[in-house]
C-alpha cells in the first residue's frame, strides 16, 4: 500500500509541474472551464481501464441482485403467526399429533419446518428431538446463507481488481514517460492517469456496497436463527414438561 501511495505522489506532482509549464486555454479573453462526464472519463482510460470497469460493474450487479434476493428471501422466512407455538403446544397437548404436522406442513417458514421435525419425532427420547431439530436447523441456516458468502467474496476481490486497474494505469504512464524522449505530454499520461484513478474509485465503490450489503444480510440472518431457537427451545420445553 505504502509503494502505491508513492507512485500516487510521484504521478499527481508530475501532472502539477507539466500543468504549471502549460498555456491555459483561453477564448475572447475568458478561460474556458471544461467539464469531464463519467462517460468520457471512463473511455478515456484506455481499453485496460474499460475491461477493467467493465468486470467492476458486473460485480456490482451480481452483489445487488444477490442482496435483494436473500433480503426478501430472508424477510419471507422471519414471518410466522405469533400464535403458530400456542397452537401447537395445544394440538400437542391433546394428542393431536396429525393436526400439529398438518399445521406445520401449512405453515411455510423455517420454524415451522422445525418443529415439524420435532413431531415427527414424538415418542423418542428428548436428546433425539434435540439433535434431528438441531440437523434441520444447519440445512434451514444453510438455505438462508445461500450466496451470501459470494458478497464477501465480492467485496474483497472488487478493490483488488481496482488497484489491479491502479498498476496498469501506473506502467502505461511510466510507459510514455520512458519513451518521450525528454519532452514530457500531458496527453500522452492521460490514459494511464485515468485507467489508474478510474479504477481504484471503482473497485472501492464496489467493494463498500458489498461489504454493506453482506453484513446486512448477517444481521438480518442471525435474526432469524435466534428465532428458530427461541421457538424450538419452547417446543422442546414444552416436551419435557410433567403431564
Amino acid at each position: 500500500m505504502a509503494l502505491y501511495t508513492q507512485q500516487y505522489y510521484f504521478m499527481i506532482n508530475l501532472l502539477l509541474q507539466t500543468n504549471n509549464e502549460a498555456v491555459p486555454t483561453v477564448e475572447d479573453g475568458e478561460s474556458v472551464e471544461k467539464t469531464l462526464s463519467i462517460i468520457e472519463l471512463i473511455s478515456s482510460g484506455g481499453l485496460a481501464g474499460q475491461v477493467i470497469i467493465a468486470i467492476l460493474f458486473l460485480l456490482l450487479v451480481m452483489a445487488i441482485y444477490i442482496y435483494f434476493e436473500r433480503l426478501f428471501a430472508i424477510k419471507a422466512a422471519s414471518q410466522i403467526d405469533a400464535n403458530f407455538m400456542n397452537q401447537i403446544k395445544d394440538h400437542v397437548s391433546n394428542g393431536k399429533i396429525d393436526a400439529a404436522q398438518m399445521l406445520c406442513a401449512q405453515t411455510n417458514s423455517p420454524v415451522s419446518r422445525l418443529i415439524g421435525k420435532g413431531i415427527t419425532r414424538i415418542g423418542k427420547p428428548l436428546a433425539d428431538i434435540n439433535t434431528a431439530i438441531e440437523n434441520a436447523g444447519r440445512l434451514e441456516v444453510y438455505g438462508l446463507e445461500k450466496n451470501v458468502s459470494v458478497l464477501a467474496t465480492i467485496s474483497g476481490a472488487a478493490p483488488m481488481i481496482g488497484f489491479l486497474g491502479t498498476v496498469i494505469g501506473m506502467i502505461l504512464s511510466i510507459f510514455e514517460i520512458a519513451n518521450s524522449g525528454g519532452q514530457i505530454d500531458i496527453k500522452l499520461l492521460a490514459d494511464g492517469l485515468y485507467t489508474a484513478m478510474t479504477t481504484t474509485v471503482a473497485g472501492l465503490i464496489v467493494g463498500i456496497v458489498g461489504y454493506i450489503a453482506y453484513n446486512h444480510l448477517v444481521v438480518k440472518t442471525d435474526k432469524v436463527v435466534y428465532q428458530m431457537e427461541a421457538n424450538s427451545l419452547e417446543f422442546l420445553d414444552h416436551l419435557n414438561e410433567p403431564v
